[in-house]
């Protein structure tokens, strides 16, 4: 399987038209049939032990700003189809939604799956969050794309 790499993604996107910022990266090949809750569960039980770690750190420093917690498989599922799996919640600083979608893999066997990072970051404190989280979501997003090949 090919490593994970930034795809495009164009804004308005459905699942949440007024975001103001997105990301999205994917890989090819993955070993199918493969549905999006599936790829999501695999993507979730195959995270290395250091992602529940930053997640937990993340939720600790969240709690003190009055915002909400969660863990990455802890996402409320706002829409399901065989295809595309939509997850994320709404807070007072930011609303997000991570977008997991499979497909056929063009030219290579099996699929291929991406996930779409979609927020509205509402006021200074959204922006200022996602300045800070960036480097590490990019991070954790393309290792647990890798998690599918496992």
């Amino acid at each position: 399987m090919a490593a994970a790499r930034e795809l495009p993604l164009d804004l308005p996107h459905a699942a949440l038209p007024q975001a103001d910022w997105a990301d999205r990266f994917g890989v090819e090949g993955v070993a199918g049939p493969l549905t999006a809750r599936q790829a999501m569960e695999r993507m979730m039980t195959g995270a290395p032990a250091w992602v529940d770690r930053l997640m937990a750190l993340r939720n600790r420093l969240v709690r003190l700003a009055g915002l909400k917690t969660a863990g990455i498989d802890g996402f409320p599922v706002l829409a399901e189809q065989e295809d595309e799996i939509v997850v994320g919640f709404d807070d007072r600083h930011l609303d997000f939604r991570l977008v997991i979608r499979v497909e056929p893999s063009p030219g290579h066997a099996g699929r291929g799956v991406s996930i779409a990072t979609l927020v509205d970051r509402h006021n200074l404190l959204g922006r200022a969050y996602i300045a800070a989280v960036t480097p590490f979501h990019r991070l954790i997003v393309t290792r647990m794309l890798g998690a599918l090949s496992s």
